[in-house]
């Protein structure tokens, strides 16, 4: 008896939240019955659990086996091995012809002539944001409707359109927060804001595997999933792409057009007009539901790396959906206690709103695409420049890094067969390459290129440059003409790299620290037992019949010292796996600089990294820099939050980084401890709020300006109280790009070829150059902006300030950067100087105040 009276009231509780399709469908939609619905493969109705990421693959590997009108194929995988799933629905027999289909919407492109009779491509991308889940779950009904509906608007949705469905466009985000949300459910759901299930722990399911915002990565395109997305969106080049998401609870629901002046401006009107015309389709299904809704009042268009506005300088038209979260299954909120299923029902509607918009707008959609790429011909001819030139000199790994994220993107690059002389700059053919403007991608190389400093609004969500060959530290420059400019005839292509001379016994082996890979060579050789030392002075050493010059920052590997039996067989292994040239070295005695045997040969020692984490710290830039690490420099750090740091012994590691954060939580038995690890020999790097923290703790001897001394310079008498956004508009940096002067001769700025170095800077914090020699690594520039927006009053106040600074504290060093060296990790030039911190840390001898 007490087991059925607990069936019934269990029955009961799940049924609260329970909605079943009636409620997300309208009665007289009819259904194919040889179609599961979802509740027929998950076993619960949608919106009464969160999906998981393996249900959602099932049931749509369920839908292709029973729909003729579905194809199923996985495009990647993420880094946790989940599939990525595309759908492509169609009538069945254009289905039956699908890549015939295809190449005829690419043809128009090219400015083949089309027919009244082709389809329009819209891209359905569900919940880049793993913890904005309404948009995957409602994705499971959109996918259902596709396969089994059966009414008019369905038959000519298929027949005129090819829906391209991405039902979860980051899987490793959606599984945790399934998880999190689904572990922390009552049976009868609780509505409180600050239960458990509506506050999740650190790091947040709204990021990937890594912890990177993957809405920020279509342009950067350093993570599977985003790979996967624009080789699909290329392969199909869709008319309209839809990028639905959550904001907070207590807000309503938003479609795009966004604010108006914040449009990027390489976007073109007609691609404003389109959206305005789809948006009020957006308009018309809400308002027949009663729901709020509002446009037009947040939200920019500007940076061309979100899911929302890469397809605008693409031919495309990118829709943005925010709805307001219920993170979880029900809470409170100043709009009544709204549900999960309600979430979902929204993104349903906008989603069907699209599918009439797209149909209504078919022939417009293919006309303003077609037109699009036919205007980059008159486009590049009227540009005053007629492309970029750029270089990496001794850097191929990093310049390739660069060209491959180039070739991602469709922009072609060919590299120089003979020198070219720019503004008094030579660009050498082995290691330059052109992009000329006049091809397809004439608008986003535009924008990945552009300098501007001047907008017409400048409130920015979160940057405002994201000048690639800034972002790789590449040499480069525009060109006003090509007369004289010789090119292979063929762009750059992934090659295979070159087999490498094996390595016979000699006296000592070296490489360069050049190369954007040595870092990780270097690890792994140390992980493997291999011994090296590094030169922290020049020196020529005879190799064979030639004598061969190595920069400060080379590794040496001395025979003699060896004592892995295998040792030379590890170095072998390792010159094939890392495609950098190791020299073999006949002799300790050099014919110029240090002998390999002199005390500027110094021991260099694997990094065992306790990367701080938790609540209190930037899960972005923890993310960030863990993928730095594991990727770039094949090392697996310890990342342990700020609240367990009490019970671990600091002495097990060589190095401790703090991102940005605030470390004031600590205690003051950690600080002290934390001080007596430095004294004793460790190396300690802090960045922005860590940076900060180690000047309050008097470990780093330096000053800083706050974010409030900052924000004084600007005046604010008279102001009304309608200012107050543009006033913060002007005293925040919403990511710009700013350039530093480097002391070359320093150990961290090994592998740097020029003095000058471009950093990524979005706060207000600054270090003041230290009055003690030898401690300033880095400082900004006179005149420092090199792009993006920042008022002149916060330019002034960073000119010639402190950017990197190091110095000794006891037996060890302790290192600040002003800015994040791994922004978004594809900022590769600032990023060396993290990784030389962490090999050459131990060597820098230089006292602070």
């Amino acid at each position: 008896m007490r087991r059925i009276l607990f069936l019934v009231v269990l029955l009961f509780a799940s049924s609260l939240s329970a909605k079943p399709l009636d409620y997300y469908f309208n009665n007289d939609i009819q259904f194919d019955p040889n179609v599961p619905t979802p509740q027929s493969v998950l076993g619960y109705e949608v919106g009464e659990w969160h999906v998981r990421h393996d249900q959602l693959v099932y049931y749509m590997r369920a839908l292709a086996d029973a729909s003729e009108r579905v194809n199923i194929e996985t495009i990647g995988y993420t880094h946790e091995q989940r599939p990525l799933l595309m759908l492509t629905f169609a009538a069945p027999q254009r289905l039956a012809d699908i890549e015939q289909v295809r190449a005829q919407h690419l043809a128009r492109l090219e400015g083949e002539p089309g027919t009244n009779d082709d389809p329009a491509v819209v891209y359905m991308g569900y919940s880049v944001h793993g913890n904005e889940s309404s948009g995957s779950n409602a994705a499971l009904l959109v996918a259902y409707y596709l396969a089994a509906a059966q009414d008019q608007r369905v038959e000519k949705l298929l027949n005129d359109t090819v829906v391209l469905l991405d039902p979860s466009l980051n899987p490793d985000g959606l599984a945790r927060f399934a998880n999190w949300a689904n572990s922390n459910r009552a049976m009868t759901p609780s509505a409180d804001p600050h239960t458990r299930e509506h506050d999740e722990n650190w790091p947040s399911s709204r990021t990937n595997h890594y912890w990177f915002d993957l809405n920020r990565d279509w342009l950067l395109l350093q993570h599977p999933e985003s790979r996967a997305r624009i080789a699909q969106f290329h392969k199909w080049q869709p008319n309209v792409l839809t990028d639905f998401h959550e904001m907070g609870p207590n807000s309503t629901y938003f479609f795009q057009p966004g604010i108006p002046s914040r449009k990027n401006p390489l976007t073109p009107n007609g691609n404003v007009d389109l959206t305005k015309a789809i948006a009020k389709h957006h308009a018309r299904i809400l308002d027949s539901e009663e729901r709020l809704y509002f446009t037009e009042e947040a939200f920019d268009d500007f940076y061309v790396g979100k899911g929302s506005t890469y397809p605008d300088v693409n031919g495309s038209i990118g829709i943005l959906f925010e709805q307001a979260s219920s993170r979880g299954h029900v809470q409170d909120t100043v709009n009544g206690q709204m549900d999960f299923a309600f979430t979902i029902k929204n993104q349903l509607l906008t989603s069907f709103s699209t599918f009439d918009a797209v149909l209504e707008n078919r022939q417009q959609l293919l006309d303003y695409q077609q037109d699009f790429y036919q205007q980059v011909g008159k486009l590049a001819d009227k540009d005053k420049l007629k492309g970029y030139v750029v270089s990496a000199p001794k850097d191929a790994t990093r310049l390739d890094y660069f060209l491959e994220l180039l070739a991602q993107h469709q922009i072609k690059a060919y590299a120089l067969e003979e020198q070219t002389t720019v503004d008094k700059h030579t660009f050498a053919a082995a290691n330059s390459y052109f992009v000329p403007l006049a091809q397809r991608q004439y608008r986003l190389i535009k924008s990945i290129f552009s300098e501007q400093q001047s907008f017409n609004d400048n409130t920015f969500y979160d940057v405002s440059a994201w000048t690639l060959a800034h972002a790789f530290n590449l040499e480069f420059a525009p060109l006003s003409s090509t007369w004289g400019l010789e090119l292979a005839e063929q762009p750059w292509q992934q090659g295979a790299q070159p087999s490498a001379q094996e390595l016979t016994r000699h006296y000592a082996y070296a490489f360069e620290w050049f190369d954007y890979d040595a870092p990780k060579l270097l690890s792994y050789l140390l992980r493997e037992g291999v011994n090296a030392r590094v030169a922290l002075a020049p020196l020529s050493a005879k190799s064979g019949n030639a004598t061969k010059e190595f920069a400060a920052g080379s590794i040496v590997i001395p025979a003699g010292i060896q004592q892995h039996e295998h040792w030379l067989d590890i170095l072998n292994e390792a010159q094939q796996r890392f495609a950098i040239p190791i020299v073999a070295l006949d002799s300790g005695l050099t014919s110029k600089g240090v002998d390999l045997g002199s005390r500027q040969l110094a021991p260099v020692h694997l990094p065992k990294v306790l990367l701080v984490g938790g609540k209190q710290t930037s899960q972005y830039e923890v993310g960030e820099l863990w993928y730095y690490l594991d990727r770039h420099v094949g090392i697996t750090p310890s990342i342990i939050e700020l609240d367990n740091l009490s019970g671990v012994n600091l002495d097990n590691y060589t190095h401790i980084v703090l991102a940005n954060g605030r470390y004031s939580a600590m205690s003051k038995a950690q600080k002290v401890a934390l001080q007596k690890w430095v004294k004793r020999g460790g190396v300690i790097w802090g960045q922005k709020g860590g940076a900060k923290f180690l000047v309050d703790q008097q470990i780093l001897k330096a000053s800083y300006v706050s974010r409030k001394d900052m924000a004084a310079v600007f005046a604010t008498e008279g102001l009304k109280y309608g200012d107050q956004d543009m006033l913060a508009g002007k005293q925040r940096i919403a990511g710009a790009i700013f350039n530093t002067e480097v002391d070359l001769t320093h150990p961290l700025s090994y592998s740097l070829t020029r003095k000058q170095l471009p950093v990524f800077k979005n706060s207000t914090f600054l270090l003041e150059q230290s009055s003690a020699p030898f401690v300033n690594v880095a400082k900004y520039t006179e005149k420092p902006l090199l792009a993006g927006f920042t008022h002149d009053n916060n330019v002034t106040q960073i000119a010639n300030a402190g950017a990197i600074v190091a110095h000794s504290y006891g037996q060890g060093t302790v290192v600040a950067m002003t800015d994040n060296p791994v922004f978004r990790g594809f900022w590769y030039g600032t990023s060396r100087i993290f990784s030389n911190a962490l090999f050459f840390g131990e060597h820098i001898h230089a006292r602070g105040e």
